[in-house]
């Protein structure tokens, strides 16, 4: 056989397989999707905008601080570092509800803070429908009010989205120290 044949044998069977070939399956629309990290507090079930906690962590011994705000529980040392360590329960008025095992850290760093915020449980990366996202901020607790963003509800469960950012710039959050009385 010479190259013209083979060359004109090759075209037959692409042609061959052009006219007998599926096409290709129709592109779906993709669907836009939310994600943030998962955490449970006070039996309900909050998730944070990523890029807004940078690790999660069991939670580390920490020694106790005098002169502190009772939310603050201690600082403990995390690879060389400080943390203090806020349990977020206390400061928004309740109290965990889990077993220490089950409790988790979420860190927040940023240039003006780095502390670890003890919740009840992690529920690692949690995904959302964008057009389910509900702008109206459902929570019963006055409390948190100030700290969320809508939510996500997905069947039963509400995943309220609660804004570390919102936290961090509260002169309530920010001000650990207890107040001294003038003498």
């Amino acid at each position: 056989m010479d190259q013209s044949n083979a060359f004109q044998a090759l075209l037959n069977l692409a042609n061959r397989s052009r006219t007998v070939a599926k096409g290709l399956p129709a592109s779906e629309q993709t669907k836009q999707e939310w994600s943030g990290i998962g955490f449970g507090l006070i039996g309900q079930r909050f998730v944070v905008p990523l890029g807004q906690v940078s690790e999660l962590l069991e939670v580390p011994s920490y020694t106790r601080l005098p002169g502190v705000k009772h939310w603050v529980r201690g600082v403990a040392n995390v690879r060389g570092r400080l943390l203090p360590v806020i349990d977020l329960a206390m400061y928004l008025g309740h109290r965990l509800t889990t077993p220490h095992k089950q409790q988790r850290i979420l860190i927040i760093e940023n240039q003006e803070l780095y502390c670890g915020l003890l919740v009840d449980q992690a529920f690692g990366m949690q995904h959302f429908l964008t057009e389910t996202y509900n702008p109206d901020n459902t929570a019963e607790d006055a409390q948190l009010l100030p700290y969320l963003l809508g939510n996500y509800p997905q069947g039963d469960i509400t995943w309220h989205i609660f804004s570390m950012v919102n936290l961090a710039e509260s002169p309530q959050f920010m001000s650990a120290a207890k107040s001294q009385l003038a003498g």
